[in-house]
């Protein structure tokens, strides 16, 4: 018998909490594999455009019998449909993807409850980013859930100040632009009082933030254990940055290591995310390592771009991302990532291009002829 909402929300709930600890994905293969068939039938039964798309595949909870057989929706589709196993309400949140003033081609992703989406953010959040201590000053440089509640990244900052920031805590920037000077003055404080300060905000935010604070002729010595967290990427709308660049002007301003440095990997589309691994190695006095590595509630796989079957470990590939968090709209997303996976974790190398985008493309059009009405 297919679950219900409330009943599909608890079972990921209970795994996230059962598994919060550890990433180990062996000790949770079993029930994963369960959990992700349940919420399958789930949304096969519930979410239509996603039923077409996996009838399409001649794929039905009848005949796929584990995790990785699940169709996987390209990422497209939330931009061309309503992906909702709920009905959409008039106030309900809904996260959109950035890039385009045009509400029509930006992704959308529903979330008619916060209560699972929560629980798989704090818990890596707290594993990745605080292998060391529980609160910490967090200084925000992305606008906040007040001022963007369109923005998954928005909710993110705001639950790790709510989750895990000291008093000290806050986010300094809104829809008037960065409060360059209340960042000063917060990192002014932290290196006086010796203590340790996260900054957190998106890729770019570091760009225009050093560019300030290299115009001003500031630097800090900020005190051991201080660390920066970032998300997205360095090819923005007005110039490109070499990432070893950017690590050796956060090393020159910051006196942050790049032992110390953690990059998160997410989307609006998904509601887990993967994080670097050097801080919570580093802490356990373990080998560094680079790699990103997902919750237990997430399954990461490189696909080849052209057939969109499994490559060899080491290859590069379309990253595909099978998410339990993800209860409300697809547990499994062919995103248009690019990335390349061994025994350790994996890394993103990019975005597809051109002649690579072959096999997301025809996922797209079978997509659509699935779902023309």
């Amino acid at each position: 018998m297919t679950k219900t909402s409330t009943e599909i929300q608890n079972d990921i709930y209970q795994f996230i909490q059962t598994y919060a600890t550890t990433d180990d994905q062996q000790l949770s293969e079993s029930d994963f594999n369960r959990v992700a068939l349940d919420l399958f039938d789930y949304q096969f039964k519930s979410n239509l455009p996603y039923k077409r798309y996996a009838q399409s595949q001649r794929k039905s909870p009848l005949i796929v019998n584990n995790w990785q057989s699940i169709p996987l929706m390209p990422i497209q589709g939330y931009k061309q449909l309503t992906l909702s196993t709920t009905p959409v309400q008039k106030d309900e949140p809904v996260f959109m993807s950035s890039g385009t003033t045009d509400p029509n081609h930006r992704s959308h992703n529903y979330h008619p409850s916060f209560k699972v989406w929560d629980a798989s953010m704090k818990y890596p959040f707290k594993q990745f980013v605080l292998p060391d201590r529980d609160k910490m000053t967090i200084l925000g440089l992305f606008p906040g859930e007040k001022t963007n509640s369109n923005s998954s990244l928005s909710r993110y900052v705001t639950k790790a100040i709510d989750f895990f920031g000291d008093d000290k805590s806050g986010i300094f920037i809104d829809e008037n632009g960065m409060d360059y000077q209340g960042i000063v003055g917060a990192l002014k404080d932290a290196e006086r009082q010796g203590r340790p300060v996260m900054l957190l905000g998106a890729s770019f935010s570091y760009v225009h933030l050093l560019d300030y604070l290299n115009e001003q002729k500031l630097t800090f010595k900020l005190p051991v254990d201080s660390r920066l967290f970032d998300t997205g990427g360095f090819k923005g709308q007005s110039r490109s940055v070499d990432a070893q660049d950017l690590f050796d002007a956060i090393k020159n301003t910051f006196n942050i290591d790049r032992d110390h440095y953690i990059n998160m990997y997410g989307m609006t589309e998904i509601s887990s995310q993967c994080y670097d691994q050097n801080l919570v190695r580093l802490y356990h006095h373990l080998p560094l390592d680079y790699t990103k590595a997902a919750p237990a509630w997430v399954r990461v796989r490189i696909l080849s771009t052209d057939t969109l079957q499994p490559v060899e470990s080491g290859h590069a590939g379309l990253i595909a991302y099978y998410d339990l968090a993800n209860w409300n709209s697809c547990v499994a997303i062919l995103t248009e990532d690019m990335g390349i996976q061994d025994e350790n974790g994996f890394e993103v190398s990019g975005r597809v291009q051109g002649a690579e985008a072959k096999g997301c493309s025809i996922a797209v059009d079978q997509l659509l002829h699935a779902n023309q009405m």
